[in-house]
């Protein structure tokens, strides 16, 4: 039905309705009269006429869609009938002296009930039988919604007004103990939480749908961490940022995620220190095309920079991020794609001389560890001499701020990978010795998701239907997501005077294996369906990672979740020297030298907590 059509159809049932109310109810009080010989009736009825009409369109009455009316738009009929029947009291008063307040106050009832009741017909017809007709030839999975505040409300109601959806919400769950044994829509509060594997067993629950946005992340991953172990896929209402700003409806549920599960809450940027670092600045980013190096590019944009200069050696990642910022960066940042080798130090310096830009995120670097055992040679050259190429660039032309990505493998490393990235932060804080520009580095654990990381290689082998292959049932790891990771980097920009090692703070490690298992969960199987086979650690693989050594240690957190080590570097010119002798060396001796200055100082200990 178009909109003039129904405004039309709403119209003439309100003109009947207001027009020979006030007859009807001044016959239910003189059944004996004949309402319609009475002249001040009359009046009355043609000012109730007037009157509704006016406040029915100040109140919207006639463009509200009634088939999702609530309480809200009961109000506004009650507001839109009160004051008609006030205004045509007033009428009478001044006309006749007298007010026919009986009559009026039926009149008020019969205005509530009928006007009220053919809104709300529309609404009860369509949920009772053309929702009914349209479930027959459906299949319904039952549905326990967890969480009975607003927003579990809200989407039971959705539920079980869209009658495409295949869920059928049969009951809530939640902590307060006051709304147990309680209903919404018809639907049960079973009880709290803890009882999620009960209620899953004795309604047969087949969807489970999380809907508490309040929860802290520590409390929402343990309690999807309950859904999961029930075996029942288990999905989250979408974040109520992307609800306001529209890019999704409340019915539109997300998968829970394996982040979802770190129990950590991320870190909250410094926007205003942020903005004074790169709004309208030149932005130079190595590495611009691989997981954490296009985050970083995407989070600067976010900023509006003057330029955004993307710097990395493969050209399709190089051409993806690119493509990427045209479209959604602001069309006022200039995007400049540049296809370097870190490693060749006259091309380096050529650029940054050219661009001169204010800021250098250095994200470019071999981190495979098992491939780099077997290549320590193309280690050196690109973590450390590729480093030391664009650090040196940035020492030469005066850039302002320069933050490298270093990783927690640089802790007492064992490999060749961890000890080229904690030979870089020595080159990094030797530089920031001397130079002007602050020089920082910053440490990562694995970061989910990103290229090589153990994530998408547990998702594909989940897909081919397994087995999963981790290395040792005890290894453990710390996680963060890629855009914690680049906010990190971020504010480390923000916090440098120079030749500092930033860490976050990253909560407890997880085990490799109850990674694994959780995956598989996520994806819809079971651990009887999906083998986990042990292989033995590879090639300079540690058991436990570390973020700091117990000597870099420091008790205070320079930012909320942000620590800052006291990691001490060689000296100057015996860095030189081994820089020197890196280039003749062979593989071996490369290897052995690296590791053994990598852990002159440091404590063979894992870091329990920082």
């Amino acid at each position: 039905m178009s909109l003039r059509k129904r405004i039309s159809l709403l119209i003439f049932v309100d003109s009947c309705i207001v027009f020979f109310s006030i007859y009807i109810g001044y016959f239910v009080l003189h059944p004996i009269e004949n309402p319609f010989n009475n002249t001040f009736l009359l009046i009355s009825a043609l000012t109730i006429f007037i009157a509704h009409h006016f406040f029915a369109m100040y109140y919207g009455l006639y463009r509200k869609v009634w088939e999702y009316a609530s309480i809200r738009e009961l109000v506004s009929i009650a507001k839109a009938v009160s004051l008609t029947i006030l205004t045509v009291a007033l009428i009478q008063f001044l006309v006749a002296g007298d007010v026919l307040t009986r009559a009026l106050s039926i009149t008020w009832m019969l205005h509530m009930l009928l006007i009220g009741g053919s809104r709300l017909s529309w609404r009860v017809f369509r949920d009772s039988y053309l929702s009914g007709e349209k479930n027959l030839n459906k299949t319904e999975k039952r549905t326990l919604i967890i969480g009975a505040g607003s927003a579990g409300s809200m989407i039971a109601r959705q539920l079980l007004n869209n009658a495409d959806s295949p869920l059928k919400p049969v009951a809530f769950l939640d902590d307060d103990c006051t709304k147990t044994g309680l209903e919404i829509f018809n639907i049960k509060v079973m009880g709290p939480t803890k009882v999620i594997e009960d209620a899953v067993k004795d309604l047969d629950i087949e969807h489970i749908i999380i809907a508490i946005p309040s929860l802290d992340k520590h409390t929402s991953s343990n309690l999807m961490q309950k859904c999961l172990d029930t075996g029942i896929h288990t999905q989250t209402m979408p974040l109520i940022e992307d609800l306001l700003t529209g890019k999704v409806s409340v019915n539109e549920f997300r998968d829970v995620r394996i982040e979802d599960l770190l129990g950590r809450e991320e870190v909250a940027l410094d926007v205003d220190s942020i903005s004074m670092k790169l709004t309208n600045k030149k932005i130079l980013i190595t590495g611009a095309g691989g997981s954490i190096g296009s985050e970083i590019c995407r989070q600067v944009a976010k900023f509006e920079p003057r330029e955004i200069i993307l710097l990395g050696h493969g050209e399709n990642s190089i051409y993806t991020i690119d493509m990427e910022l045209r479209q959604k960066a602001s069309s006022m940042i200039k995007v400049i794609p540049i296809i370097a080798d870190i490693q060749d130090r006259p091309r380096i310096f050529d650029i940054v001389s050219t661009h001169r830009p204010d800021v250098i995120y250095h994200a470019a670097a071999h981190k495979h560890v098992p491939l780099m055992e077997y290549n320590p040679m193309e280690a050196v050259k690109n973590n450390i001499f590729g480093t030391k190429n664009i650090a040196e660039a940035a020492d030469t032309f005066g850039i302002k701020h320069f933050v490298m990505i270093s990783t927690d493998k640089a802790v007492n490393p064992p490999n060749i990978m961890g000890a080229t990235k904690r030979f870089a932060e020595m080159i990094v804080q030797n530089l920031a010795k001397k130079s002007n520009t602050k020089f920082a580095a910053v440490r990562f654990g694995n970061v989910l998701g990103s290229r090589g990381s153990v994530v998408p290689l547990f998702k594909k082998q989940i897909a081919m239907g397994g087995p999963i292959t981790v290395t040792d049932p005890n290894m453990t790891r710390y996680f963060m997501t890629i855009p914690e990771a680049s906010r990190l980097v971020l504010q480390a920009g923000t916090l440098a005077n120079g030749g500092e090692i930033f860490v976050l703070d990253m909560g407890e490690p997880v085990k490799i294996v109850d990674l694994a298992k959780n995956l598989i969960k996520l994806s819809g199987y079971t651990e009887d369906e999906i083998d986990i086979y042990y292989t033995g650690s590879r090639p300079g693989e540690k058991l436990y990672e570390e973020l700091l050594s117990e000597d870099e240690i420091q008790d205070k957190f320079i930012f909320p979740k942000i620590h800052v080590g006291r990691a001490s570097p060689i000296s100057e010119v015996e860095l030189e020297y081994v820089l020197d002798k890196l280039k003749s060396m062979k593989a071996d001796d490369m290897k052995d030298t690296l590791i053994g200055l990598a852990n002159k100082k440091n404590i063979h200990s894992p870091m329990k907590s920082y």
